[in-house]
């Protein structure tokens, strides 16, 4: 295929030129790098992604191609990919479509012939950082004014454009369970609220897998009325989403949190989910320098002292200080940082990592069971 010229700059002031296989045009988002050698489709579908650019470690991107089952929500949200060396040749029978086709078709960047190795180091030294990419600009002193006037990724509030819109009830789970020689899915134990924030398809998944019945609620749900369909025990617990963006942003959700935590209803938060849950219980989240974003991080359980490969993708962290008022459960081996809590004297967990992988290891998946129990007992 014929590929056009690309050009980048970085806020450190590094000039890139590279090639186009996505949307044309101009681009600005934060860049962050991930360690996944799989699964390219589930991570730009991933909502948490909205608003950056993913330099994949993997080299070579494309020949899998894409198609409608692996993704993890109704969109792509990410801004665009830097991957080394794109295959626009897909050789995968579940293929529809191939990578470039699928990006343009979403407006979404792919830029190739980059050498993402040398990239990620840059952002491991430095730390995740602003980028514009155009096929329109090409002088570099026209890209640093672009993207010195675009505003910082922690000023922008993306749950609006990734969340839902209206409620709706999800049935779908891991299996096909006619396929797998089960006569009918596990029987109902509970049933909750996931709140969107921008929220992976699998993680629904696993939900109903463990015999959870999910009402999904768009991001700017009302606690009021949670709080009275859990007294009138019509749901049993609620689920806070995974999601994009610097959680401080979120003050209106945030303060609707509160209201959950202070009712004594079971809560399990993933990701995003979970930050909102430490700063709504007053200790404020921090940025980590690149963040971690991989299916292939260790983390140890403080409980049980198993070790664990777990699936990530977040830039932000809950702050030591958060062993106040929670038990530390998990915690991540490359760095110490906190990967999961426990609330003392409450019913609520979460942790930072994602237990339902997509892409990654399925270790940590035995939480949703977990979550099930916890609403078992309300």
């Amino acid at each position: 295929m014929n590929l056009e010229d690309v050009h980048l700059y970085f806020a450190n002031g590094l000039y890139l030129k590279a090639k186009s296989f996505g949307a044309r045009g101009s681009f600005v988002g934060e860049v962050v790098f991930n360690t996944s050698m799989s699964g390219y489709q589930e991570i730009i579908t991933d909502p948490s992604y909205a608003g950056q650019f993913v330099v994949f470690s993997m080299p070579e991107i494309g020949i899998v191609g894409t198609n409608d089952d692996d993704r993890e929500s109704k969109d792509a949200s990410c801004v665009g990919v830097l991957v080394s060396s794109y295959n626009d040749y897909t050789s995968n029978f579940r293929s529809t479509e191939t990578l470039s086709d699928y990006l343009k078709a979403r407006n979404i960047m792919g830029i190739c012939n980059v050498h993402t190795r040398g990239l990620i180091q840059m952002l491991t030294k430095q730390g995740a950082m602003m980028m514009i990419a155009s096929t329109e600009m090409t002088n570099p002193d026209e890209l640093k004014a672009a993207l010195e006037s675009a505003p910082s990724i922690e000023h922008i509030n993306f749950i609006h454009d990734v969340s839902t819109k209206a409620p709706y009830t999800h049935t779908d789970s891991v299996f096909d369970f006619t396929h797998f020689g089960y006569a009918k899915p596990p029987k109902k134990r509970a049933k909750v609220v996931a709140i969107d924030f921008g929220l992976k398809r699998n993680i629904l998944n696993e939900l109903v897998n463990v015999g959870l019945e999910v009402e999904v609620m768009p991001h700017h749900f009302s606690a009021d009325e949670i709080i009275a369909r859990f007294a009138n025990k019509e749901i049993q617990g609620v689920f806070l989403s995974n999601g994009p963006g610097d959680p401080l942003v979120l003050q209106d959700e945030i303060n609707e949190i509160k209201k959950l935590i202070n009712a004594g209803i079971a809560i399990f938060g993933i990701c995003l989910g979970h930050q909102l849950l430490s700063i709504a219980h007053g200790y404020p989240t921090h940025k980590l320098k690149f963040g971690h974003h991989g299916g292939n991080h260790p983390i140890k359980n403080l409980q049980s002292g198993v070790i664990e490969i777990t699936a990530q993708n977040h830039n932000y962290c809950v702050p030591e200080s958060i062993a106040q008022v929670a038990t530390i459960t998990h915690r991540n081996l490359f760095d110490g940082t906190i990967e999961g809590v426990r609330y003392k004297d409450k019913p609520i967990f979460s942790v930072q990592h994602h237990p339902e992988a997509s892409p990654g290891p399925k270790e940590a998946r035995v939480l949703f069971e977990e979550f099930a129990r916890l609403c078992e007992q309300m």
